[in-house]
């Protein structure tokens, strides 16, 4: 604003009727807010793989996503002084690579820390723990009491998922995998009959238990725990994501948040 008036003093030295002119121009668009205060929007970009409710998904209605990951994020976001959230939404086996590349500041995806993540991404404090459950659909008859159940199976798995890691490493030589880009595409292939079982985390399986016709017939104790990730050695953000995440698992936001995806 300063180096605009002076422009406007020295057309006032030649002029005074077109300083008075162009001064109530410029008033009158500062007043519509229309001259930029140089002030800018901090956003939060967000990488997610929106098929894993409760945590990420697509509101049936809207199209948004939401879920428990992206109201934790937003909560998360606010705390650290965001302006915004924006969401992309990929394939799991995309997010890291996304991050990596600069894509996104973050990714938060129901994704289970691991040594070989923990390589190329930082991650943040544990917030949620799981295992891996075994789908069948209902009415199929098939039984599981252990992992060795499983070997002769068609087995369905989310491309990049600790559910395809493990069986690729337990059942690799002794079953048929067919890895999917989404969990949903998995659940189709299940209730289509490609495949006998899918496996995936519990509490996804839980939720489509509740929705389709499918039931969770074995757990696999794994003691996962889940992270949000950042690009490797970005501790001003992770330090930032751990004060803020620390701060709402300690309030009844935490509490809020758990009941309105988890409970009955």
């Amino acid at each position: 604003m300063q180096s605009i008036f002076r422009t406007v003093v020295i057309v006032r030295a030649k002029s005074p009727y077109v300083a008075v002119v162009l001064v109530a121009l410029l008033l009158a668009v500062a007043a519509s807010g229309c001259v930029s205060t140089g002030a800018k929007e901090k956003v939060l970009v967000v990488g997610t793989s929106a098929d894993f409710p409760p945590f990420e998904y697509k509101n049936a209605s809207n199209g948004q996503i939401t879920g428990f990951d992206i109201d934790l994020i937003k909560l998360i976001a606010k705390k650290m002084g965001y302006d915004r959230v924006e969401i992309k939404d990929m394939d799991f086996d995309s997010l890291i690579p996304a991050l990596q590349a600069g894509k996104v500041d973050v990714v938060i995806a129901g994704m289970t820390i691991t040594p070989e993540r923990e390589k190329v991404v930082d991650f943040s404090i544990p917030y949620w723990e799981a295992d891996q459950a075994v789908l069948v659909r209902k009415g199929s008859g098939i039984k599981v009491s252990s992992v060795d159940d499983l070997k002769g199976k068609k087995i369905g798995v989310e491309k990049g998922t600790t559910g395809a890691i493990y069986v690729k490493k337990h059942l690799g030589n002794s079953s048929t995998i067919k890895e999917y880009p989404t969990y949903v595409a998995a659940l189709e292939a299940l209730l289509n009959g490609q495949v006998d079982v899918v496996v995936l985390d519990s509490p996804v399986a839980k939720m489509f238990s509740k929705k389709y016709s499918v039931e969770i017939v074995y757990t696999i104790k794994t003691g996962e725990h889940y992270g949000i990730a950042v690009k490797k050695g970005n501790k001003e953000l992770l330090d930032g994501i751990n004060k803020a995440l620390k701060e709402i698992m300690n309030s009844p936001e935490w509490d809020k948040l758990v009941e309105k995806y988890f409970g009955s």
